[in-house]
C-alpha cells in the first residue's frame, strides 16, 4: 500500500511567507474561517484537510485504482468519519479529479504542494501552490479552499484570496515570462472549481 495511506493528513497549508492575511492593507477574514462561529467544533475544517490530503496524493496513482485508496485512508478509525461522511467525502473528491477543466492538473507531470519564491515590487514572497501544472503555453495553479457554502460567483471571492491568486500570478509571471498564468480555487464543500478572471486579479496586484 502506499505509504501515505497509513500517515495523518497534513496541515492545510499558510498560502505565503508574507501571508495573504499580512499583505499591507488588507483586514478581511475569509467567511467561514475554520473553528469561527460556523464551525466550532472544527469538523469543517478537519474534513477539509482529509480532501486536501486525497487532492494531493490520488493524483500519483492510476485512475482505477483512486477509489479503492481513498476509501482505505478515509476509514482510518482516527478520522473519525461516519459512513455516510466516508462515501460524501469520496464522491467530492472524485468529482473534482474528474473535472473536465482539471483532468491535466491532476494528470501525468502536474506537481503538488510545488513551492515558488521571488520579488515583488522589492518585497521577497514564498509560498507553496497545492497544484501546479506547467505547459509551454501557460501555467495553471490549483488553491483548496474549504468554505462551506462557498461563493457562487468569482465576484463574490473575499478579497484576501484574490490578493493571495494574484501575489502568486506575480511570481509566476516573473518565473515563466510570455506564459499565460490561469488561477483557480477549488471549493472542496461543493466540489466546485472556479477559475479567477484576469481583471479581478489585475485589481489586486501586489503593491508595497
Amino acid at each position: 500500500l502506499p505509504a501515505w495511506l497509513g500517515r495523518a493528513a497534513d496541515p492545510e497549508s499558510v498560502a505565503l511567507t508574507l501571508s495573504p492575511s499580512a499583505l499591507p492593507g488588507e483586514e478581511e477574514t475569509p467567511t467561514a474561517a475554520p473553528h469561527g462561529r460556523a464551525d466550532p467544533t472544527g469538523e469543517r475544517f478537519r474534513r477539509g484537510r482529509l480532501i486536501h490530503a486525497l487532492l494531493q496524493h490520488l493524483p500519483e496513482h492510476p485512475a482505477a485504482e483512486r477509489r479503492a485508496l481513498a476509501e482505505r485512508f478515509l476509514a482510518r478509525p482516527g478520522h473519525g468519519l461516519t459512513e455516510a461522511d466516508r462515501t460524501a467525502t469520496l464522491e467530492e473528491v472524485l468529482r473534482l479529479l474528474e473535472h473536465p477543466a482539471l483532468v491535466a492538473a491532476f494528470g501525468p507531470g502536474s506537481l503538488a504542494e510545488a513551492p515558488i519564491a521571488g520579488m515583488v515590487n522589492g518585497q521577497r514572497l514564498a509560498g507553496q501552490v497545492d497544484r501546479m501544472l506547467i505547459t509551454p503555453e501557460r501555467v495553471m495553479i490549483l488553491d483548496y479552499k474549504t468554505n462551506r457554502p462557498p461563493p457562487s460567483e468569482a465576484k463574490d471571492v473575499p478579497t484576501l484570496y484574490l490578493r493571495q491568486m494574484a501575489a502568486y500570478r506575480a511570481l509566476l509571471r516573473q518565473i515563466f515570462p510570455g506564459r499565460e498564468v490561469q488561477c483557480w480555487l477549488v471549493w472542496t464543500w461543493s466540489a466546485r472549481a472556479m477559475e479567477l478572471p484576469q481583471a479581478a486579479l489585475d485589481r489586486h496586484e501586489p503593491s508595497y
